[in-house]
């Protein structure tokens, strides 16, 4: 479910009183420990942090009006959706954050390609997201994007 915003602001004041907490918890954890050089911004519909266009001007390949993805969170019909494009991007990164979770969840986890579904705030594993946010650089994640996904000439 994406909400019609054009800033953060907007966007957590759109979200349902019984997630407010919640959201704003895992916003902070991000902020904490987001690498410097990535920037929070609203993207898809959600709050998004992404490397902007004075880092890496190419933009997405998707859309290079768009700074480049790579996390984000979002409050969706049924649940909270935590983004990660490294650990869609990074076997390794995967695992690493699939033998951690059961330490820190008692739920299974629930997880797409980058996307990271908890269905009750309370199962939202803060520490665990924090630490994953610092794995990857703002260099690390451009290294991996252009090697992963961007389309070669």
């Amino acid at each position: 479910m994406q909400y019609k915003v054009d800033t953060v602001e907007e966007y957590l004041n759109q979200i349902p009183e019984e997630r407010k907490e919640a959201i704003n918890k895992l916003r902070d954890t991000i902020l904490e420990n987001l690498p410097e050089g990535f920037e929070e911004c609203i993207g898809y519909g959600m709050i998004g942090y992404s490397v902007p266009h004075s880092i890496y001007p190419g933009g997405y390949h998707c859309n290079p009006k768009d700074p480049l993805p790579f996390a984000g969170i979002a409050s969706q019909k049924n649940f909270i959706a935590f983004y990660h494009m490294g650990i869609y991007a990074l076997p390794e990164l995967m695992n690493w954050f699939i033998q951690e979770f059961p330490k820190h969840s008692k739920r299974k986890l629930d997880m797409g390609k980058s996307c990271i579904r908890f269905k009750k705030t309370e199962d939202i594993p803060y520490e665990l997201i924090g630490e994953l946010m610092t794995k990857l650089s703002v260099e690390d994640w451009i290294h991996t994007y252009e090697n992963t996904f961007k389309k070669k000439k």
